[in-house]
């Protein structure tokens, strides 16, 4: 079986960069991508991000169906980020319960390491609106359910990791 590390941290924190130097101390892997591009300016941050990578990896984008390829992964895999996963099954209305269910139980049975990264985002005010403080609950509930299984748990601040589960 494989080991599952959570990557926790705020916008802008390192996480990402962090969670990929952890698949590249092991020769490189996959890379499960999220993200949708819906405007410009995420288009810059998906390039940021694809900058970064090189010959170690493989990129898959998925931003929706991500446990079948979580559980059947052959390689280390980094799937970056939860966050973004959870607004595109929001975007598609679909059980977040259930597919948090079905991402936990993935992860549990992956066969190589596997690296998650999501945005904490419950540090900071209230959000204004019913559809913020939606997202951010759900964030904070699916965070909960992965750390939950994951061998190890990191926070990351200024690019610094804290070790939360080991």
């Amino acid at each position: 079986m494989g080991k599952v590390t959570l990557v926790l941290g705020g916008a802008r924190s390192g996480k990402s960069a962090y969670a990929e130097k952890l698949i590249e101390e092991q020769g490189g892997g996959l890379y499960l991508a999220t993200s949708r591009v819906w405007d410009a300016e995420m288009a810059e941050r998906v390039q940021t991000h694809q900058a970064r990578r090189n010959e170690l990896w493989t990129t898959i984008e998925e931003p929706v169906h991500i446990h079948d390829l979580v559980e059947k992964t052959d390689k280390p895999m980094l799937v970056d980020c939860l966050t973004l996963w959870l607004t595109n099954i929001m975007d598609e209305e679909a059980d977040i319960t259930l597919e948090t269910q079905k991402l936990c139980a993935a992860l549990s049975a992956a066969k190589c390491d596997v690296v998650v990264v999501s945005n904490e985002v419950g540090l900071g005010i209230v959000p204004d609106n019913a559809l913020a403080r939606k997202f951010r609950d759900h964030a904070g509930r699916l965070n909960q359910a992965v750390a939950q299984v994951a061998d190890r748990v990191l926070f990351i601040a200024a690019g610094l990791p804290l070790t939360l589960k080991e």
